[in-house]
């Protein structure tokens, strides 16, 4: 067994710091589709449109049932030669991947959404009501503005997962932290030993962790 060398664990840093960028552009932006897109399905399902709610139903729950990482394969070799075919790679790659994880995550997000307007008390529907609000200022200035806050605390947790899931997207060749170290440190080194990969844990850890605790503290304050 090889001595473990602290040398080739302090050289992986540049490596990986060099994808952390590309890690974090990937979460905010998939976050942000995330968001936007499970409020939309929340609020669609809220209506209960017919045959609308039921295929919407279904395709949540084909996602959800479904890895992460068939959805990037399926979207990369099988949605992307057809739909961004005339796009350079990298932008193609941008769009599979924020698409991934944005689509993927906003079907646990809908969930959360739902269930914050439906903490939203019946009397304030009812008061929307008497005073004849219109039903797109209805959701704009009385129900979305109570529900909101009671579910950052449970989006803070899905942006923090979803920035621990985004190595998955090296699998198309996307430069992140993992993508750096498997690769970019691995041709430089003659091999990605434990130490490059300890290093990657330990960033993900130094900046998932504190992210935890301010969603804790949100938690409480929420």
């Amino acid at each position: 067994m090889e001595k473990w060398r602290w040398d080739r664990f302090f050289d992986a840093f540049p490596f990986i710091w060099d994808g952390l960028l590309v890690t974090i552009q990937y979460t905010v932006l998939g976050s942000l589709v995330a968001y936007v897109l499970g409020l939309i399905f929340a609020v669609i399902r809220r209506l209960r449109i017919p045959v609308v709610d039921q295929l919407l139903w279904a395709f949540i729950e084909f996602i959800r049932s479904t890895p992460l990482l068939v959805q990037i394969f399926f979207l990369y070799w099988v949605v992307r030669p057809d739909l961004l075919g005339g796009l350079s790679i990298d932008t193609q790659r941008l769009v599979v991947g924020v698409t991934a994880l944005g689509v993927h995550y906003a079907c646990y997000t809908s969930e959360v959404f739902r269930a914050g307007i439906d903490a939203v008390p019946a009397a304030q529907w009812e008061a929307a009501t008497a005073l004849n609000l219109p039903r797109t200022r209805t959701w704009v200035d009385v129900i979305l503005p109570q529900a909101v806050p009671r579910v950052l605390p449970a989006l803070g947790n899905y942006t923090i997962a979803m920035f621990k899931e985004v190595p998955l997207l090296s699998s198309i060749v996307i430069l992140d932290m993992v993508y750096q170290v498997k690769t970019e440190y691995a041709a430089d080194t003659g091999g990605a030993g434990p130490e490059a990969w300890f290093a990657a844990g330990l960033t993900f850890l130094a900046l998932s962790y504190p992210c935890s605790i301010l969603v804790r503290k949100l938690e409480r304050r929420v």
